[in-house]
Order: C-alpha cells, then structure tokens, then sequence
C-alpha cells in the first residue's frame, strides 16, 4: 500500500492537496503525519522525502514529492486520467489553473495561513492579499462559468484542480473572508465532501499549535 507523508492536517495546506485527491477517489493509502517545526519532524522528515519536507508518497520503492506531482502520479496510477476534465480545452485551463495556484498567491499565503481552528475575529490583510483574493474568485468563476456544468465542482466533478484550490477555500472560509456568490457555493461545496469534513475534524483534534500561525492578526491583542 503507498504511504503519503504529511504534516499537521490543521496547517499543513500542501500536504491536503494530495490527501484529500486520494480520500475522494477512494485510493487506499497509509498516512504517516509529521508535526511541523518539531525535533521529530527535522529528524525524521530526510528519511520520507529528498527535499525535508511534505508531503511526499512513497509506493512500490518510488517516492514522489511536491503536491502537483503526486496528484499527477495518482492521476496516471490509480485514476485513468479521472482527475482532469475529459475535454481538451477544459483540462488546458484546469492546468493553467493549477498551476497559477503552485506558484502564485504569495500575499494570501502569508497573510491567511491554514489555520483549521481559525474563526471570523475582525482580522483583515492588506491590498496584496486583496488582489490575490479578488484572483482567485474570477478565476474560480472563470472554470465554472467555461467548464462547470454537470456538477458543483470548478470544471463539474472533483478533480485535481478543485484538490489543489481546497486550502483556499479552507482560508477563505475560516478567515471569514466575504465572497461572490460563485466562489461561496464552490466553497461550501467542498467543504460538504465527507473527506474534507474527515480532514477538518482531525485538524481541529490535533493539540500542536504553531505560534507563528496562532498569532496572525493577534499581536496588539
């Protein structure tokens, strides 16, 4: 069985991308979960992955590390290329979508981090993290406007492109960030699959706390 490597579920945001693409498909897997900023971690981590950090999935002596590359590896291993669109112009565009979100969104990953246990406080970010926001709407509006028929999904049914926006949509929603009635209904939407909900629930369970994180947006308090 293949072993995919974490972090915390309540901050590890990469590490949920592959993890929730595996859950949904119903790829069994073991799940070896690192916490973050710990001795255990630093000393363990160099063993599961060439990079020291996570996640990474291990399967039949191969270890695959980055979360775009592992949701590329299942795609191919497990899925039948179920986890991109069926059409050619929608997959180019969940792609590109994708991979915006890989190497992009700077301000909204450092101003919101994933933070599971986070409740609407007041908190606001600044014009960066606004533009990445307003971003990340239009081109949730844009997959679902083009290629979103036939399902709740950003091109339909669940895919890699929906994995790879979930700790957005985690952010937006436990940051209480106001959104368009579009992107709402696709954050509720995953926010209601059953793994999503599995992860959450594990997430708010964990008893480490990372200060840096905790504290956004609670230093003058």
């Amino acid at each position: 069985m293949p072993t995919l490597v974490i972090g915390n579920k309540n901050y590890s945001s990469w590490s949920l991308r592959p993890w929730l693409l595996l859950r949904v498909f119903d790829i069994a897997f073991d799940e070896h979960r690192l916490s973050l900023d710990t001795p255990q971690f630093h000393a363990e981590v160099g063993r599961w992955s060439p990079t020291a950090r996570v996640p990474a999935l291990h399967d039949e002596g191969l270890v695959i590390w980055d979360s775009l590359a592992i949701c590329e590896y299942a795609n191919e291993r497990w899925l039948d290329g179920r986890g991109w669109p069926a059409s050619l112009p929608a997959r180019a565009i969940a792609r590109s979508a994708a991979a915006e979100m890989h190497a992009g969104f700077g301000a909204l990953r450092e101003q919101l981090p994933m933070n599971c246990r986070r409740r609407p406080d007041g908190y606001r970010w600044d014009a960066a993290a606004s533009a990445d926001i307003a971003r990340v709407q239009q081109l949730w509006s844009q997959l679902r406007q083009a290629h979103g028929a036939g399902g709740e999904f950003l091109c339909g049914s669940f895919g890699i492109v929906d994995a790879m926006y979930a700790p957005v949509a985690v952010r937006l929603f436990d940051y209480g960030v106001p959104l368009e009635a579009e992107a709402a209904n696709f954050v509720d939407a995953l926010l209601e699959l059953p793994a999503m909900q599995e992860w959450r629930a594990a997430a708010v369970a964990e008893s480490e706390y990372l200060e840096t994180t905790d504290a956004i947006g609670r230093a003058s308090s």
